[in-house]
């Protein structure tokens, strides 16, 4: 293997049990430190402190991979280097995505038939999880009665659940037509960097994160049985994020910018849209739908511009 391995430091002072020493490389107690002609003393404390007792870890190198070099040269040449392979998504090329656009409606009677197919959704329903919340919510009905089949023929969908949604939002997706396949969880964190626990959220426990459902819909034939493995869309960047995000809190139901970055690596380029957004949801290369968006449209799409004011 090309890649950087590490092996534990195991000294006549180092508790294993303790775990991994939070400061790592950088732990002034550390004899490799002290010992490093290299690294000045730290102003006002030197460099003899009292060895740490947590684990560190140093480069695992011996000389023989020196000798390997040449080897691995030659192996190169032959066969293609390793690399992570990123696809450029639905356009297979790079593009400068278009400016925020944003469509202020009530999405209970909005003629999604305008908007076209998107390869990416985003919603963050109302949902009614039976509390007391700063806004007001749909019924399950009005929620499995959404027109999300029109959105996509082939995509991904990304649904934020919460409290009793998360199993109404399972039931959604089977619904809409949509096998999940993974799920996002968002650790909620204060200003302060700890986490969130206002007991503002959570019939039983304090609810300190959220889930985001991650759905893929592809098109089949009526001969693909119950049985049909799912695959995904060829443009679908798999693997490259991991399912939790650490983020603070912001304005009421303000989702995490790092889901974004997320989504976008997922599916770079193509059509995005957000349902239920806010003003600060709006982004480049997303359209965002909802009714507190303000007056004033913003619609860059030529094509999209035509068929909103034709209707």
């Amino acid at each position: 293997c090309d890649r950087v391995h590490f092996r534990p430091l195991i000294r006549p002072h180092t508790d294993p049990s303790l775990g991994h020493c939070s400061y790592l490389n950088t732990c002034y107690s550390e004899p490799t430190y002290a010992q490093s002609p290299s690294i000045p003393a730290y102003p006002g404390r030197g460099k003899e402190k009292a060895p740490c007792r947590y684990l560190h870890y140093e480069v695992d190198w011996d000389p023989t991979d020196a000798e390997n070099e040449k080897t691995k040269e030659r192996v190169a040449v032959k066969g293609k280097p390793h690399r992570l392979e990123i696809g450029l998504g639905p356009p297979g090329r790079e593009a400068t995505p278009l400016p925020p656009q944003w469509i202020n409606c009530d999405l209970r009677k909005f003629d999604y038939s305008v908007l076209g197919k998107f390869h990416v959704i985003m919603a963050d329903p109302p949902w009614d999880i039976h509390m007391s919340l700063p806004y007001g919510t749909m019924t399950d009905d009005e929620m499995r009665a959404m027109p999300i089949p029109a959105l996509q023929d082939e995509g991904l969908l990304f649904l934020w659940v919460t409290g009793r949604a998360m199993e109404v939002g399972r039931e959604c997706l089977r619904v809409w037509g949509y096998t999940r396949v993974d799920e996002v969880i968002w650790v909620k964190t204060n200003q302060l960097q700890r986490v969130i626990r206002t007991g503002r959220t959570g019939h039983w426990l304090n609810h300190t994160k959220e889930h985001m459902l991650v759905g893929v819909k592809t098109p089949s034939s009526p001969s693909d049985g119950p049985e049909t493995e799912l695959k995904f869309p060829k443009w679908v960047n798999r693997g490259v994020d991991t399912d939790v995000i650490v983020s603070e809190v912001r304005e009421t139901s303000r989702k995490p910018d790092e889901v974004y970055g997320l989504i976008e690596r997922m599916c770079p380029g193509g059509r995005k849209v957000e349902i239920f957004g806010r003003k600060h949801n709006a982004r480049p290369g997303w359209l965002t739908l909802g009714n507190q968006l303000g007056p004033a449209d913003q619609i860059w799409e030529e094509d999209l511009l035509e068929r909103v004011r034709a209707k």
